[in-house]
């Protein structure tokens, strides 16, 4: 049968995995998502899935055909606006997760307004550009907040050559730190995500005061 839990039961199933105190931090948690490609789709889902309060999804995209092999969207979703498909399908996996969008490319005039609300900001881009545009902006905006990003995780070398490292106090950077999409190397979806599962465990590390 095809029943939806209740919200007590969702959280308290969560809870007997997670421990009551630290799925009570991850509820009351604001994690906002930069970009929702290979990186950021499959970060979004695995913070959905560990009950993370809020979600602030940002991209510009829409679906594509291309997308299939690394993104978490469907056939059937091929057209719509990033952001309004990966709502759908957090909403099927984690239905009391607040999910916000925002359909805007982000450049330097707008980070300053985009990301008052939430603690912990996520870079998941594809291009260097743009990867380098948002860190640098959220740095010398909310030098409080925490981020997260990501740096290397093109190409068939070995996952386990994809790292999480402190730059700072509150900077992470995931990935290979050498591997780049526009050197020719394919995005392949295993090892894409393999790099987004660091994104999403030093998030929700820094959620749990485990940083």
């Amino acid at each position: 049968m095809n029943v939806i839990p209740t919200r007590e039961e969702f959280y308290s199933a969560l809870e007997q995995k997670h421990g009551k105190d630290i799925q009570q931090k991850f509820v009351e948690a604001k994690v906002a998502i930069c970009g929702l490609g290979g990186l950021g789709s499959n970060i979004a889902i695995a913070l959905a899935r560990a009950g993370v309060g809020k979600l602030h999804l940002i991209d510009f995209d829409k679906v594509e055909i291309s997308n299939l092999n690394r993104q978490q969207y469907n056939i059937s979703q091929i057209g719509m606006d990033k952001t309004q498909a990966l709502k759908e399908n957090l909403q099927k996996i984690a239905p009391y997760v607040e999910i916000v969008v925002n359909t805007v490319r982000i450049t330097q005039e707008n980070i300053a307004e985009l990301f008052t609300d939430e603690q912990i900001i996520c870079e998941a881009f594809d291009r260097p550009e743009a990867k380098a545009m948002l860190v640098d902006g959220v740095l010398e905006n909310f030098p409080n907040k925490y981020l997260v990003a990501g740096s290397g995780m093109a190409g068939l070398d070995s996952a386990n050559e994809i790292k999480t490292k402190r730059i700072t106090k509150r900077f992470f950077l995931c990935g290979d730190l050498t591997s780049d999409v526009d050197s020719g190397l394919g995005l392949y979806g295993a090892r894409v995500l393999a790099c987004a599962a660091h994104q999403a465990t030093a998030i929700l590390r820094i959620i749990a005061g485990k940083e």
